[in-house]
Order: structure tokens, then C-alpha cells, then sequence
């Protein structure tokens, strides 16, 4: 016999708690279905590790450059074991919300096991029967490994590896060139490793503003990462002890990078695994599940929400995501997810932070478009901290309107906040222009970026003319005035 619910959440990851602990606010008989642990990659092999590792990496990169600051140091040591000790201790802290305790209190059965659909409104849980009324499938992403011949044999780590690790690699091998790949890059090179980073793309990130990897791509260099972009993995061998992995570029010219580990973080794939979505009639795609603009998937009463939707793979999209698609699993008037504004960010140093269309993706799409740049270099706060390396690049339409906003730079992840209120409520850029920014802050950036707006109009030649026909028009009053009273 089936137990009854009026929603099935099954994963949970970010997605899946949001949607399980809203259902139960709302009064709803939740299940929630997650065969590893509460909080997914995003907690225990995602954001929150690799964050923290950031952060001593840093820590190291500051040390070595004290004397910048006239601080004089007499060297340090990275202890990576207990590098990774506070790693566990921050994923351990950060994920008491999200322990099955709390959510049974909220009132959700919590199963740890695997979940199977044998029908669109029944899941199978342990040996048991879960009928739902609505189910949402929010069982996330995995990486993914290229076809690079004889790799597995070799052996290689993914993200979740590199996070298990208790020595530090003398030298490490990095395929791909996206935000994991980078990040792992630089943390690795400023604990004292060997790093190398092989991209098929000529630049790092290669989904940002080509002008945004450049600076990257001279932050990475300067800590010492050995950048090889443009070459495709092709085969690895293990040779002397360590491992070879060899790539070949678009002109057929081989390059051989050497590391104690091989380090893969070259895209994602949708975790479906053993769900049984072909006995619930729900169409799998390549990057994920086939959702409509309400996130509902081919079958009537099944939503998803997060990376298994192959939208935006982002904790904060999922969550997004999750909310959504609560209401729309329980109620009959649904809610058009709105992805138009979406941010986001790589937290290598310095920071790259993104929303809306790049400049060439603004101009292949609309006319009138204009770019607004502000280098860190000539704000005095980044002088004081010493990070004057990167910029602001907002990219404009027709009225100002703003199209796209691109940072490099400290704290980016933060500073991107003000170009996505602006354009998620239609703020022209003329607005943060005149908007007071508190002096000295890095947020002062996005202003005098958005002060360059008015300078190109007040430059424009006719409304120079104006201009001048206005001051040549006051100071003949100004001659002609004494005459007048002279007169009188």
C-alpha cells in the first residue's frame, strides 16, 4: 500500500530543500527523497568547500605579498592538512539548517535511499510506495569527463576528489578553464603546487566578455598557473611516477603537461541515474530535463528545479528554481520563471562577476549599443587595498538602458548586485551616475563607470553647440550689462 503526499521532492541538494521546507510551511504532506547527504554539492563538494579554500589561498597570496603593504615577514608554511581540517569544520557549521533533524521538524518524511518512479504520481523509496499528487525532481548535476584516451586508466580527480585530498600535490594538472577549473587552478598554485591549466578555449572562462578573460589570464599567470589555451585533451599516460597528459591545438601542434595529479573539471552532467523517468514520461536532454516556462517537465505533475533543468547551474538559480516550482506543484495558478537577470560569479582573485549579455552577444542583438568602463586602477579605495587591477564594463542599449554588466576585480561578486537591481527594475545607467556612492568604497567603480555615459553625451558635437551658444549667450549679457546700467 502507497503513502499518500501531496508533493515528492526528490533530491536534496539546494533546490529540493527549498522546495520540501516551503511545501511544509504551506501546510503540505512532503516526502523528501536524497540518497547521500542533506545539502548536496553545493554544501559538501561545491560552493561552501571550495570557497573556504579560496579564502586561505588568499590568506597565502597576501602573506607573500606583505612587504607591498610594509609589513616584513620571515617566510610561512602551508599546512595543508589543516587547511582541510577548517574546510570540514566551516561545511560542518554551515549545514546544521540542512540536517534531516530540522526537516522532519518542519514536519517532511525524509527517506535516505533511492528514489524510482514506476508511474508519474508513484515513487518507489526503500521497498515502499510514495503516491504524490506532485513530484519535483531536483536531483542536481555531476561532472563530467571528456574523451581523453587512456585517463581512467591513469586515474584522474574531479572537484570532488580534489576536495577529499590530505597532501598537497607537488604539481597538479588542470582540464578546463571554466570557473572550477580556474578557481582549483590558482588555490593549488598559491598553496605551493605546480599548477597547469589547459583550456580549449584561447581564454579563461571562456562564457565571459573575451576583454574579462584577458585580465584573468595575466592574474592567473602572475601567480605562477602555466596557461596552455586553445589545446584539447587527447591522451594521458602514466610516465617516471607521474602522469602525462598530452593536447593538441586546432593547428595540430602537441603540448605535454606533467603533474602528480590530473585534475578534471570540464563540464557538468545531469545526475538521473536510476530514476526511472521513462515510466514517468519525463523527456531527458542532453544539459537536462525538458522543462516549460513554469518548470514543468513532459509529465503533468512533475516539476524540476536546478542543475537537472540544464538552465543555470548555480546555487542561487536553484533556489530560485525551488521556490517556483512549489508554488507551481501545488497550486493551479502557476508562475512563469523570469531568467532574463541572472548573476553570477567565479571567486578566483580577482573576482569575475557577470549579468546579461556580453558586448559582442549586446551587438549581434540590438542597435544603439554603447560600453562604459571604469579601470580599478583609478579608484582610490582599490589604491589603498592595494588590488587596482581589473574593471567595470557596463554595456548599454538605446536611452541607457543597460544591457549587460562585467566586473574583474575585488569583491566583484558583491559590486555586480547594483547593475542587476538596476536592470532587473529598468534603471538606466544615467541613474547610478547620479546616485551618491560613499566615498572611498569599491562600489564607487560602478558610478564613475556610469559617469562616462553622460561624458560621451556632454562630448557629442551638438550638444556642445548648445553648450557654447549658452556661454557665449551670458557672457554678452555680461558685457552688455554695464552698459545698460551705465546708461541708466
Amino acid at each position: 500500500m502507497a503513502s499518500n503526499y501531496d508533493l515528492v521532492v526528490i533530491g536534496g541538494g539546494t533546490a529540493g530543500l527549498v522546495s520540501a521546507a516551503g511545501a511544509a510551511s504551506l501546510g503540505a504532506r512532503v516526502a523528501l527523497v536524497e540518497r547521500d547527504k542533506l545539502g548536496g554539492d553545493c554544501l559538501h563538494r561545491g560552493c561552501v568547500p571550495t570557497k573556504t579554500l579560496v579564502k586561505s589561498a588568499r590568506v597565502a597570496s597576501l602573506i607573500d605579498r606583505s612587504e607591498e603593504f610594509g609589513i616584513k615577514t620571515s617566510g610561512y608554511e602551508v599546512d595543508f592538512p589543516a587547511v582541510m581540517d577548517r574546510m570540514m569544520k566551516v561545511i560542518e557549521s554551515a549545514g546544521e539548517h540542512d540536517s534531516p533533524e530540522r526537516f522532519r521538524k518542519l514536519g517532511v518524511d525524509v527517506f535516505t535511499d533511492e528514489a524510482r518512479f514506476e508511474a508519474p504520481d508513484l515513487v518507489a523509496v526503500d521497498g515502499r510506495r510514495l503516491s504524490a499528487r506532485s513530484a519535483i525532481i531536483a536531483t542536481g548535476s555531476h561532472s563530467a569527463t571528456p574523451p581523453i584516451e587512456g585517463l581512467e586508466e591513469v586515474g584522474y580527480l574531479t572537484h570532488v576528489g580534489a576536495l577529499e585530498l590530505r597532501r598537497l600535490p607537488r604539481s597538479i594538472v588542470v582540464v578546463g578553464s571554466g570557473p572550477i577549473g580556474c578557481e582549483f587552478a590558482q588555490i593549488f598554485a598559491r598553496f605551493g603546487s605546480e599548477a597547469t591549466l589547459i583550456s580549449s578555449s584561447p581564454l579563461p572562462l571562456p562564457k565571459e566578455d573575451p576583454e574579462i578573460g584577458e585580465v584573468l589570464e595575466q592574474a592567473l599567470l602572475a601567480d605562477g598557473v602555466t596557461l596552455h589555451g586553445g589545446y584539447k585533451g587527447e591522451s594521458a599516460r602514466v610516465e617516471g611516477g607521474g602522469k602525462v597528459l598530452t593536447a593538441r591545438n586546432e593547428r595540430g601542434e602537441k603540448i605535454e603537461a606533467r603533474g602528480e595529479e590530473i585534475l578534471v573539471a570540464a563540464g557538468r552532467a545531469p545526475t538521473v541515474e536510476g530514476l526511472g523517468l521513462e515510466n514517468a514520461g519525463v523527456e531527458l536532454q542532453k544539459k537536462g530535463l525538458t522543462v516549460d516556462e513554469n518548470l514543468r517537465t513532459t509529465a503533468p505533475n512533475v516539476y524540476a528545479a536546478g542543475d537537472i533543468t540544464g538552465k543555470y547551474l548555480f546555487t542561487h538559480v536553484a533556489e530560485y528554481q525551488g521556490r517556483a516550482a512549489v508554488r507551481n506543484a501545488l497550486f493551479p495558478l502557476k508562475t512563469k520563471v523570469d531568467h532574463r537577470v541572472v548573476p553570477w560569479t567565479t571567486f578566483t582573485d580577482p573576482e569575475v562577476a557577470r549579468v546579461g549579455l556580453t558586448e559582442e552577444q549586446a551587438r549581434e542583438r540590438h542597435e544603439g549599443v554603447k560600453v562604459f568602463r571604469q579601470h580599478f586602477e583609478g579608484v582610490d579605495r582599490a589604491l589603498a587595498d592595494g588590488e587596482p587591477d581589473g574593471l567595470v564594463k557596463i554595456v548599454t542599449g538605446k536611452r541607457g538602458r543597460i544591457l549587460g554588466g562585467h566586473i574583474i576585480g575585488p569583491d566583484a561578486g558583491n559590486l555586480i548586485h547594483e547593475i542587476v537591481l538596476a536592470m532587473q527594475k529598468n534603471i538606466p545607467i544615467g541613474t547610478l551616475s547620479q546616485t551618491i556612492h560613499v566615498y572611498p568604497t569599491l562600489a564607487q567603480a560602478n558610478q564613475r563607470a556610469a559617469d562616462n555615459y553622460y561624458r560621451e553625451k556632454l562630448s557629442h558635437d551638438r550638444t556642445q553647440k548648445v553648450f557654447s551658444a549658452f556661454f557665449g549667450a551670458r557672457r554678452l549679457l555680461d558685457r552688455v550689462k554695464p552698459l545698460v546700467e551705465t546708461r541708466k
